[in-house]
């Protein structure tokens, strides 16, 4: 069996993507082959890839689960692919999947490497599985717990996901804080209290950081009660970030902790994989309110254009859905 070339994006060098022709291989028995339709543009990570800005000591720990080339360019990177089994494996053909790939029409990976779709998933929600995961691996790395004062500071995709979670949980009280006032209605629509930084509650019993900017992680600082924990998700790539630690930091004995998609939360680490996690992420994908954090779409043949409007800090997109019928 001969596969015709598939398509594929690549940062051709930071700032430059283009679209380049992919020969796949003929898939193993325990091999499938997927039909994408769509795919999730990681607005965060993907914007400081796309930028060049991945420090070379992080160089190996940044790799996406197939990626190609190396940082910081030419590199095909990406990781919220969703797609149809059109070949191999017959257990799964025919089932819509999601994959940690990144963006192309066709590709060929094991098949341990595909997470069918809960009932009541669309694929064209799918595309936030890997957000939600990250969020999902937030709320096990903050330890949030029944009652608590929870304060999420960044509105994207990764900290409205984690907020939404984290107001799932019995007894909780949460703020969602963000400087762009007009996330408010994306809260209100996921039920969520939403405040500008001026506004916020502090004496918070949880903090997670989630806006990529040192001005929101020393905002986290001041909204911490006593002894109580920060959890930073934001990535910053090779940016230097400088923090006022004179003040409340060592009076109220505050702690300082960072959390990471790459590895399973310490808590459930004994017990669940990636594989675990993932398939989680995807059932908590239910509810059509999360729809709202969908807010762009584009044609696959566009992404080379679309890619420098996605990766400006100040945009208006939270997530960025690409279609590729």
């Amino acid at each position: 069996m001969t596969m015709d070339p598939a398509v594929a994006y690549w940062i051709a060098a930071p700032g430059h993507g283009e679209l380049r022709p992919e020969t796949l291989p003929e898939p193993a028995a325990d091999e499938v082959i997927v039909q994408t339709h769509y795919s999730g543009v990681s607005r965060g990570t993907e914007s400081l890839v796309f930028a060049g800005a991945v420090p070379e000591s992080q160089w190996q720990h940044m790799r996406a689960p197939f990626q190609a080339g190396k940082f910081p360019a030419p590199v095909k990177y990406g990781y919220a692919s969703v797609g149809q089994v059109i070949g191999g494996a017959l257990a799964l053909r025919d089932q819509w999947v999601f994959c940690l790939y990144p963006h192309q029409t066709r590709y060929v990976v094991p098949a341990s490497a595909v997470q069918i779709l809960p009932s009541g998933v669309p694929p064209e929600r799918a595309v936030l599985a890997a957000n939600m995961e990250t969020a999902v691996n937030a709320i096990w790395d903050a330890q949030v717990l029944t009652g608590d004062e929870v304060r999420v500071i960044g509105a994207g995709s990764v900290g409205l996901l984690t907020a939404w979670l984290a107001s799932r949980i019995a007894g909780c009280s949460v703020q969602l804080i963000d400087t762009q006032a007009r996330r408010a209605q994306v809260a209100q629509q996921l039920g969520l209290d939403f405040a500008l930084p001026g506004e916020a509650r502090g004496q918070a019993d949880v903090v997670i950081h989630a806006s990529g900017s040192p001005e929101g992680l020393a905002l986290a600082l001041s909204l911490a009660g006593f002894e109580a924990c920060i959890t930073e998700l934001s990535w910053y790539g090779n940016r230097q970030v400088s923090l006022e630690l004179g003040g409340a930091f060592h009076s109220q004995r505050l702690t300082l902790r960072s959390s990471q998609v790459g590895t399973v939360a310490s808590p459930q680490r004994p017990r669940w994989s990636h594989a675990r996690r993932l398939a989680l992420a995807l059932t908590l994908l239910r509810d059509n309110a999360l729809d709202v954090l969908i807010n762009s779409s584009g044609r696959f043949t566009d992404l080379p254009a679309d890619m420098p409007r996605l990766a400006q800090r100040a945009g208006d997109v939270i997530m960025h859905r690409v279609c590729y019928d």
